[in-house]
């Protein structure tokens, strides 16, 4: 059993390593522009470590589900390789949006677009099995014949 779930356990455990860093970062930025919690304004720099956090931690939840249901139901080599794209393309985004709002776009988009592609592996798995767990039709085999 681990050896189908390792791929995906280190690609969620690097993933909570990244979402520390952006934690970090956001405390960092805390003390260098002196904002106390629970305000969430300050200068322009400030709010754009605190909304490249924030963004990032909306998210993390939907890539966890997809990251798994991808991997169990798909193909787990796929899917941590998919992971490791989007905790890229999460760096990406954060640094870009700390740098400038503009910055941050082009990572974004690409972020989302990894998460469409482990939306359709998850429903091809699961509709796969279902399909031959509950119907006996084995989508592969018709394919391959």
């Amino acid at each position: 059993m681990l050896d189908q779930i390792h791929l995906l356990a280190a690609v969620t455990v690097l993933g909570v390593l990244e979402q520390a860093y952006f934690f970090l970062q956001v405390i960092y930025a805390r003390r260098e522009f002196r904002i106390s919690p629970p305000k969430m304004s300050g200068p322009p720099e400030f709010e754009r470590i605190f909304r490249a956090q924030v963004n990032s931690s909306e998210y993390f939840p939907i890539f966890l589900a997809l990251l798994w249901q991808a991997g169990l139901f798909f193909h787990q080599g796929l899917a941590a390789a998919l992971g490791l794209l989007y905790l890229y393309a999460r760096y990406c985004y954060f640094t870009g949006y700390r740098a400038s709002s503009s910055e941050r776009l082009a990572p974004i988009y690409f972020s989302a677009g990894v998460l469409w592609i482990l939306i359709a592996a998850s429903a091809l798995g699961i509709l796969h099995f279902c399909l031959s767990h509950y119907v006996g039709l084995n989508i592969l085999q018709l394919l391959t014949a």
